[in-house]
């Protein structure tokens, strides 16, 4: 019995000495244990709150933002695209435009060389006037060409300005504002 009550008191001093050097090693580094409990209880409820509440409306709004962005990106993509198909396609009916000139100049001076001096003048006359049709033609179409590659860039930079703003004024605005930038533009070039 003697053994039991000595084992007893020895734990019971051991166990005592443990919580007091815990709580010297607390109080030694100047935190209140009970502070320091509710400081953590207010951080985790504060921590729960925010993922619960407010993070998940700012990454909704985040994710709005990236995907408004990614369209007006794409949109750019899509009127650089079309702009260079537009360009091209004005290029390709340069070409045949100027290529059916020289069919015409050609032809022209091949009968102007197999008539006589009189027939030469008047076949020279002709060739002229096909000529100046021809170049009238050429010009024709190339301020044709010209005016709706304008008119399709108008329409272009409306539709990314739309996209990117999200709004658009009147039709007469729009145009009127996006006529004057690119005769602006224009001029500097």
């Amino acid at each position: 019995m003697h053994t039991i009550l000595t084992n007893f008191a020895t734990a019971e001093a051991t166990g005592h000495a443990a919580e007091e050097a815990s709580g010297n090693v607390l109080d030694s580094l100047g935190i209140d244990p009970k502070l320091f409990v509710f400081q953590l209880i207010a951080f985790l409820l504060l921590l729960w709150l925010l993922n619960k509440y407010v993070f998940p409306v700012l990454m909704k709004a985040v994710d709005e933002r990236q995907k408004t962005i990614d369209e007006s990106l794409q949109a750019a993509h899509d009127a650089e695209k079309q702009a260079a198909e537009a360009e091209a396609k004005i290029e390709a009916m340069l070409k045949k435009a100027r290529g059916e000139a020289a069919d015409i100049v050609t032809t022209a001076k091949d009968e102007a060389g197999a008539l006589v001096t009189k027939a030469e003048e008047r076949s020279k006359a002709q060739a002229q006037r096909i000529v100046d049709d021809a170049q009238s033609t050429i010009a024709k179409e190339v301020i044709a060409a010209r005016k709706a590659l304008h008119n399709e860039t108008i329409e272009l930079v409306a539709q990314a300005t739309e996209k990117v703003v999200g709004k658009t004024l009147d039709g007469k605005i729009d145009n009127k504002l996006i006529e004057a930038s690119l005769n602006h533009s224009g001029d500097k070039a």
